[in-house]
């Protein structure tokens, strides 16, 4: 049955019709998303959960598997985010408890006439990837994994960040233009099998008041502060889930609806508030960075990595592990991504005989075409330690509500994995094949929307293709021994 026709139960004259391919229609969980405050409750409870993680990693115990700061901020937490990215969407930026103190001093900023727009230089996503690079490095540097105490302060310093942005800046400027884990969400959700989106296109342009973007005046209701215009929307970049369009739209007229995964990674429209990807460095810098710090996160969790860092010291005459860092990430996050995309991107232009395309369209075009397998990485690795580790979280709770006086039994320290050890590697394996098979649909579709003709789109996509099965080094690294970090299970 084509996806268009619906199931039509229990349909009702001013009511949308209950289909199977958009979820806001869906019995219990599309009444509760299309009620006004549904965001509200589950920011809500977020905010009560992260309260209690920020207290137990300030005066908790400072064990990290022993502490709900770092079990559920680096085990708990990415396990769960890359894994609803792959089956639902943007879950986190919906639910995001970031947001509540984003509106206060969206609230504030305006009460007090502070706000103003985002000037112009910073309107891209050149802070954020500079801001992603500098986490990654600090994350090893402080070892943060094994740190309650500083992951804390970073959840902390989140808030204040949150608040003080968009206590001057118009537009949702924190989420847009700063938030580190909104940018990789934003690159997970460009793989979701959901999408905001209209559901008929003639209602759209019937559409006089465009409350989608300018606000529902009679209602209250504010528009997309992204500016995601619903009817020129083309992708979740950028797209936070908030779902404000779909309570200011007078017509009902939009959905939480399903969507072929990856197919916006090989389509380049000109995208509401984006324009278009091939136009813009900044997101192809953005991409390779999350792709380049997939790997660069795995290889910092295995043997070899200090055996790199030991020659680099040893080389410099230093004791100090931050000039082997800077050194190890310099030439990870710039000078490998820089020669290696020249290489493939002057290979493929040449090889498709079309010289009047320049190098760099060619790169921030085919780019994408290594998306699908970072996330593929990021899947991998992030499953481990989830796959390993997310029964920790139990025995800690059990903890801290003893620790707090609200006794809950003896903490079952034995608890840990959830599936068995010898499952690990081939899931692992499973996601890596998802993620070049991916790549490999990516890139020749790329080539296919761009030349058109077949056997130049074959031409131009072999150096891609090439490059992502060379990519596959992520197996080398896998098959390592890796750091249990964040469990107990260290022998595992």
């Amino acid at each position: 049955m084509p996806s268009e026709i619906v199931m039509q139960l229990n349909e009702k004259p001013g009511r949308t019709p209950r289909t199977l391919h958009d979820i806001l229609t869906w019995p219990l969980i599309g009444p509760f998303l299309r009620w006004r405050y549904s965001r509200r409750v589950m920011q809500a409870v977020l905010l009560v959960i992260t309260g209690f993680i920020v207290f137990d990693g300030l005066i908790g115990p400072q064990q990290a598997p022993k502490n709900l700061a770092t079990v559920s901020t680096w085990v708990e937490y990415r396990g769960v985010v890359v894994l609803a990215l792959l089956v639902a969407g943007n879950l986190f930026c919906m639910a995001c408890p970031f947001m509540l103190p984003r509106e206060v001093g969206r609230w504030l900023g305006a009460k007090l006439g502070w706000q103003g727009s985002v000037p112009k230089a910073l309107r891209n996503k050149w802070l954020a990837a500079g801001l992603l690079i500098g986490f990654f490095i600090l994350y090893e540097y402080y070892d943060l994994w094994a740190s309650p105490w500083l992951t804390a302060w970073i959840i902390v310093a989140y808030f204040l960040t949150a608040l003080v942005v968009d206590t001057f800046f118009q537009g949702a400027a924190f989420c847009k233009y700063v938030c580190p884990l909104g940018q990789f969400n934003f690159f997970g959700s460009l793989h979701s099998p959901t999408e905001i989106a209209i559901r008929r296109a003639e209602t759209c342009q019937s559409c006089q008041t465009k409350d989608c973007i300018a606000g529902n005046q009679r209602t209250g209701q504010r528009g997309c502060e992204l500016w995601l215009f619903q009817e020129k929307k083309s992708s979740n970049m950028d797209c936070t889930f908030c779902l404000d369009c779909v309570y200011a739209c007078p017509h009902d007229n939009i959905g939480l609806k399903a969507q072929v995964p990856m197919q916006t990674l090989w389509s380049d429209p000109r995208r509401a508030g984006l324009g278009r990807f091939s136009e813009r460095w900044d997101l192809t810098a953005l991409m390779m960075v999350i792709v380049t710090a997939a790997y660069l996160n795995a290889f910092g969790m295995i043997t070899p990595v200090y055996a790199l860092q030991q020659s680099i010291s040893d080389m410099l005459n230093t004791t100090s592990e931050l000039p082997s860092l800077l050194i190890i990430f310099g030439v990870g996050f710039l000078v490998i991504p820089v020669v290696v995309l020249a290489i493939t991107g002057q290979a493929s232009r040449l090889l498709a005989g079309r010289r009047e395309d320049s190098l760099g369209f060619v790169i921030r075009r085919f780019g994408y075409t290594l998306v699908p397998l970072g996330f593929g990485v990021w899947l991998s690795h992030y499953a481990f330690h989830f796959l390993t580790g997310a029964l920790t979280v139990i025995p800690v709770v059990q903890s801290f509500l003893n620790d707090v006086g609200l006794y809950a039994g003896t903490p079952q320290w034995q608890l840990g994995p959830i599936v068995p050890s010898s499952w690990l590697f081939p899931l692992q394996t499973i996601f890596l094949y998802l993620g070049i098979f991916g790549s490999l649909i990516t890139g020749f579709q790329v080539a296919i929307h761009q030349y058109r003709n077949r056997h130049v789109a074959l031409r131009a996509f072999m150096p891609w293709a090439v490059l992502a099965v060379l990519l596959l080094l992520a197996f080398w690294i896998m098959l390592q021994p890796m750091e249990m970090r964040g469990t107990l299970f260290m022998g595992l």
